[in-house]
């Protein structure tokens, strides 16, 4: 099947604006809905043929592993002990691995029968922007068998576990922090009302990678082995820091001057708590892994930076979670059409727990702990209504839909 051009994002008003992605002249029709089967729609009854499943499967799948994903890691650090939470969260974490298993392979497929559409997502400002998903994606179910797979795999088959997939996702995701920013600059026809929340998705996965990392530490071998990770990991924490301080006042500009815009980009502002979150779960977790690893005062300077940097970063991020949830209900209230940007509500929320998490571990606070529960339920609530609906989309085929046919018929 031919590349299409995605118009699904000129839904609306100041919605990013999009580019061709093939010489096709015209949309894609409504294909031809299967029969029914005793009144009830048939599983993938959006699609004309079953095999259709494999026809416009983007990177922006991969995040629903990063979202299954962090609710286990999330809860394998949460400062609260209930029964059963570990093994719940083990289960999730399987869960999330499967699943990213079964997108490798539909992906494999994909690349194989739609080669054109697969390479074509980058030629798109809207869906280039989730190519930092995949990387992200195989950090998430990496960390997760560090923190809760060893009982289930044994603790070297989850430490070899982890590494790989960490060098496999920091590897891709310095990749699209390069990448995709340079298509923007040198390809994209990007309009001044573009900036949207899945700009941030590209440079995300290096402060991914400087979290997982800092995990990865003490299991490597001592000496420079462990001093170089360190350092590498702060590098990368700089680098999305960097990117995101230079893309979040075009954001914040774009809201104010061009207002919120079409309802089904209004979940990617979530996006947002992705990098704040992430980096202070970072900086935690690097000051951790600094400790007997850095020389004086360095190792004692990256004890102070988790604090000092975490807290008001923190005071930050739940500012932009305000807004964002003001207005995702304000748009709710006008019609919010699902679709996969849905699960931007879940792994940034994630972030968030686990770097208030780290904030209430290292200053002892009652008060974050609280705070550390309560996003933990927002992220279970919001993953359990995403999980949802995703399932029942995708068992009729909406989901699996070119993006401009599942607009319309959304």
């Amino acid at each position: 099947m031919t590349p299409y051009e995605i118009t699904a994002y000129r839904a609306g008003p100041c919605t990013p604006t999009v580019g061709r992605m093939s010489s096709l002249q015209h949309p894609p029709t409504l294909p031809r809905r299967r029969p029914d089967v005793a009144g009830r729609p048939a599983p993938l009854s959006a699609l004309a043929r079953p095999r259709d499943v494999f026809a416009y499967l983007g990177p922006n799948w991969f995040a629903s592993v990063m979202g299954t994903g962090i609710v286990a890691t999330a809860a394998a650090g949460l400062p609260v002990h209930l029964p059963g939470l570990r093994f719940a969260a083990t289960l999730v974490w399987a869960a999330a691995a499967l699943l990213l298993v079964a997108l490798v392979a539909a992906w494999a497929v994909h690349l194989r029968r739609h080669r054109d559409t697969a390479f074509g997502y980058a030629a798109d400002p809207v869906m280039a922007q989730f190519w930092g998903a995949p990387p992200m994606a195989l950090m998430t179910v990496g960390g997760g068998a560090l923190l809760l797979g060893g009982a289930w795999i044994g603790e070297s088959a989850a430490v070899t576990v982890d590494l790989v997939l960490w060098s496999l996702g920091t590897g891709l995701g310095l990749l699209t922090a390069v990448a995709i920013p340079y298509l923007m600059m040198t390809r994209h026809r990007i309009g001044p009302d573009a900036a949207f929340g899945g700009w941030l998705m590209p440079v995300v996965p290096p402060m991914v990678s400087a979290a997982n990392g800092a995990l990865l530490v003490p299991h490597l071998p001592a000496g420079e082995a462990r001093l170089d990770m360190v350092i590498a990991c702060y590098a990368m924490f700089g680098i999305s820091l960097a990117a995101t301080l230079i893309i979040l006042p075009q954001l914040w500009s774009r809201l104010v001057v061009h207002r919120v815009g079409a309802a089904r980009m209004v979940p990617t502002l979530w996006i947002v708590l992705g990098p704040l979150g992430q980096s202070i779960t970072a900086a935690h977790l690097l000051g951790r892994a600094a400790d007997g690893v850095l020389p004086d005062p360095y190792a004692a300077g990256a004890q102070l930076l988790a604090l000092l940097y975490g807290v008001p970063v923190m005071g930050f991020a739940l500012l932009w979670l305000a807004l964002a949830a003001a207005i995702t209900v304000r748009t709710a209230r006008a019609g919010l059409p699902f679709s996969l940007t849905w699960w931007s509500f879940t792994f940034p929320v994630g972030t968030l727990v686990t770097g208030v998490t780290g904030m209430a571990d290292r200053s002892g606070s009652a008060m974050l702990t609280a705070l550390a529960v309560l996003l933990y339920g927002l992220l279970l609530a919001a993953w359990a209504t995403v999980a949802a609906r995703t399932v029942r989309d995708a068992w009729h085929g909406h989901l699996f839909l070119p993006p401009a046919v599942a607009a319309r018929s959304a």
